[in-house]
Formats: structure tokens, C-alpha cells, sequence
């Protein structure tokens, strides 16, 4: 550890100048020698450097919401070309390449502050060792910085330091490791909640690839590396972690609630308040960012998602309509209705039969067939209640007597039968009889 300490040694003495500017601001107000002057001067430290990283942890939420999409093309790509790893890299690099995706954008904030983070480790070895920091920490500051406890444990002090090294400090080798120890604790909590938080709200759960099983395996396989590494950080390097990871879970949560990514929980839970707060204000003003959200669901069209689905139906049951650059007002068919008294806004939904059940139907076709009975029996009584033909029709020149249709009495243009002929049909006589 003090190789490479030494080898972001070109930074110790900006960090230790930063360092110092803050210990002089703590210092007038809780005194120059206290833990606190000295802590809070390593926590207003890993801030600025934060702050200043802010561009980097947006292209971190960029570059890993790339490679969540992009995880189906992935897989595919690794399905067809499993047996020529060659090619399956260059199918890789060719994709990252079409769509601007970097892998390694999602380490940028771990990899542009790990400089800082050695170098305060360099300046901490430095005051437990008893040695000056260039011009910038000298031997007044060095005595103020050993004096300085956090709880009872000196800033230099470490979880594996010997009971005479700790003495030396002005310490119990007790303290040391009960403050320590709970510092590595909360330290690898934080992560654990950070990853944890990634994975179980932020992650499109419809999409089931190997970059998911990865993420999970990173969620345990972290909090471990960081209680394994703890136990040789000085007291002042766990603060500044401890802190770096508080901000890191405070700035993830922020994003997740803001800007959620498709798919997933936090994006379900966003879109239910923003659908509840323009529901209030039936539309209104929004912000730039819920504008962006918006307008990205519209373009998507039919490729929507089920929660962003929901969304604009939902807006739509209220008379809402979302537009192309993302504003949300009131659509000219609801208000429409409105003026005419009609509540639903045009909401009215498509109504689907019920279901009967089977006695039901049963019981349905027999009140059909007797409403059938009932309408023949009707119209049975209303041909004889009809009047009949006051004299009967003449007959057709040239007509043969006996043939033709001629409508007789009380039957309405049945024809007549023969005289010494029975009503009705006649059967054949059979072939021996005639």
C-alpha cells in the first residue's frame, strides 16, 4: 500500500494543501487540535472532490443504462459466436462502437477518485510515521494532527497497530478497534445498501442477462473487499471512505427517484406521482426533466413498456393527453364532453358482455322459445281475425277448371279440392293396385 501511495505521490501535496485550508476554517471554531477540526476537514475534502465529480458520475449513469440495454444484443452476439471467441469480440467492439457505449464509463468516479484517495492514505502514513508533508504540513501541524482523536482513536491509527504503536499516539489499542471496527461496518453496510438499492429499483427486471447475475455478485462480493482492506486504513481514510460511500448512496438515490431507469420499480413509483400531481393540476407546468421523460414515452410508441403503457392511460382516463414535446394537457374530445355534462371525459370504455352461466343460458332459451310460441300464436290469430275476399277472384282465360291457385273461402288462396278427393296430401297408389 505505500508503493502505490507513493505513486500518486504528485498529488499529496494539493490534497495536503486542501487539507490544511480546511483545518484552519474547523480550527478557529472547534479548536486547532481537536478531532473534529481535523475530521471535518477530511470530510469537507472527499465533498469537493465529489462535487467535482459530478460529470463523471452522470456519464457512469449513462454508461451503465447503456449496457443494461444493450445486454439482449449481447447475448445474442454471445449465443452465435460461442464457439469463436475472436469474433465475438470484435462483434462486441463493433457494437460499443455503433451505439457510443463505453464499458468502462461506469468505473470513471471510482478510477478519477482513487488518485485522492491514495494520496490522503500517503498523508495519513505520513503523520503516524511522524513525517513532514512537503512544505504544506510541517512539524507544528504534524504534533496538532497526532494530538487529534475521533472518538478516542488518533486520525493515523489503524485496526492491526500494535498496542506500543497505539500508545504512542496517546491511545488505548481498545478504542482503537472498537472505533475502527465500527467505522469498517458502517463502511461496508453503505455499499452494500448502495449496490443493493441499484439492483432492486433501478434495474429494468424485464430483461434477465448474465450483466444482472454480475451486478448481484458485486453487491456481496464489495462490502467484503472493503472489510478486508479496512482493517490497514488509518482512522482518517475510513472517514473519508465512509463518507465518499454516504455520498455516493445519497447521490444514487436522488438519481433513482429523478430519473429512473425504463422498466424497473423506481420508474413505476415516478411516473404514479407524476400522474397524481398532473391529475391535480389537470396538466400544468413541468419541469425539464419530467418533460424529458415524457417526451421519450411518446416517441417510444407501441414499444412501450407496461408502466409507461399504464401512464398515458391513465392520463387519458382523466381527459390528458401526452404530447410530442413532452407537456401534458387537456385533449380537445374530454373537454368537449366536459361542456356537454358528460363526466367521463371521454373515457368511456368498450362494454364487454357479461358471462352467464350455464342454467342462465338454459333458462334464457326457454323464455326465448315461449316468446317464439307466443309470437306464432299471435300471428295465427290476427291471419283469422283478417277479412275474407267478398267474391272470388276470376279465373284466367284459357285456365283448365279445377287447376290453378284460387283462394277459397275461410282458407286465404289455399287451393280447393277435388270433389270425392280428400284435404290434403294423397298417397301414391302402389303399382299392383291400379
Amino acid at each position: 500500500m505505500d508503493t502505490i501511495a507513493s505513486f500518486f505521490s504528485f498529488i499529496t501535496t494539493p490534497v495536503a494543501w486542501v487539507i490544511v485550508q480546511f483545518h484552519k476554517l474547523y480550527g478557529a471554531i472547534f479548536g486547532p487540535d481537536t478531532g473534529w477540526a481535523w475530521g471535518l476537514s477530511i470530510v469537507s475534502l472527499v465533498i469537493l472532490i465529489r462535487i467535482c465529480l459530478i460529470p463523471l458520475f452522470v456519464k457512469q449513469i449513462k454508461a451503465t443504462r447503456g449496457m443494461q440495454t444493450l445486454q439482449p444484443e449481447m447475448k445474442k452476439i454471445q449465443e452465435r459466436y460461442k464457439n469463436d471467441k475472436q469474433r465475438q469480440s470484435e462483434e462486441m467492439m463493433k457494437l460499443y462502437k455503433e451505439t457510443g457505449t463505453n464499458p468502462l464509463s461506469s468505473c470513471l468516479p471510482i478510477l478519477a477518485q482513487s488518485p485522492f484517495f491514495f494520496a490522503l492514505y500517503h498523508v495519513l502514513n505520513s503523520i503516524a510515521s511522524n513525517e513532514t508533508v512537503g512544505d504544506v504540513i510541517d512539524k507544528s501541524l504534524l504534533a496538532s494532527a497526532q494530538k487529534a482523536h475521533i472518538f478516542g482513536a488518533p486520525l493515523a491509527a489503524k485496526f492491526m497497530d500494535s498496542a506500543e504503536k497505539v500508545a504512542s499516539l496517546d491511545a488505548t489499542l481498545l478504542n482503537v478497534r472498537i472505533v475502527t471496527a465500527v467505522m469498517i461496518i458502517m463502511m461496508s453496510l453503505s455499499q452494500f445498501f448502495t449496490q443493493r438499492q441499484l439492483m432492486t429499483r433501478n434495474v429494468d427486471m424485464t430483461v434477465k442477462t448474465p450483466f444482472m447475475q454480475q451486478q448481484k455478485m458485486l453487491m456481496y462480493v464489495f462490502p467484503v473487499m472493503f472489510a478486508v482492506f479496512g482493517i490497514n486504513f488509518p482512522v482518517g481514510v475510513l472517514v473519508y471512505w465512509l463518507t465518499t460511500n454516504v455520498w455516493t448512496m445519497g447521490q444514487q438515490m436522488f438519481v433513482i427517484r429523478q430519473n429512473p431507469t425504463p422498466g424497473s420499480k423506481a420508474q413505476g413509483a415516478y411516473l404514479e406521482r407524476l400522474q397524481a400531481r398532473l391529475t391535480r393540476a389537470s396538466g400544468g407546468k413541468m419541469r425539464k426533466g419530467e418533460r424529458n421523460i415524457v417526451k421519450a414515452i411518446v416517441a417510444k410508441g407501441r414499444d412501450r413498456n407496461d408502466t409507461e403503457r399504464k401512464f398515458i392511460n391513465g392520463l387519458s382516463k382523466v381527459g390528458l393527453v401526452a404530447q410530442a414535446d413532452g407537456l401534458v394537457v387537456k385533449s380537445d374530445s374530454a373537454v368537449a364532453v366536459a361542456e356537454d355534462g358528460d363526466d367521463s371525459a371521454g373515457t368511456a370504455k368498450r362494454q364487454q358482455p357479461k358471462r352467464q352461466s350455464k342454467s342462465q343460458r338454459q333458462s334464457g332459451g326457454a323464455q326465448a322459445g315461449a316468446k317464439s310460441d307466443e309470437v306464432e300464436k299471435t300471428s295465427l290469430v290476427k291471419s283469422e281475425d283478417e277479412p275474407q275476399d267478398s267474391a272470388p277472384k276470376a279465373k284466367p282465360a284459357g285456365a283448365k277448371p279445377g287447376s290453378g291457385n284460387q283462394s277459397g273461402t275461410g282458407t286465404g288462396g289455399r287451393s280447393k279440392a277435388k270433389s270425392g278427393q280428400r284435404k290434403g296430401q294423397q298417397r301414391p297408389k302402389h303399382p299392383s293396385k291400379k
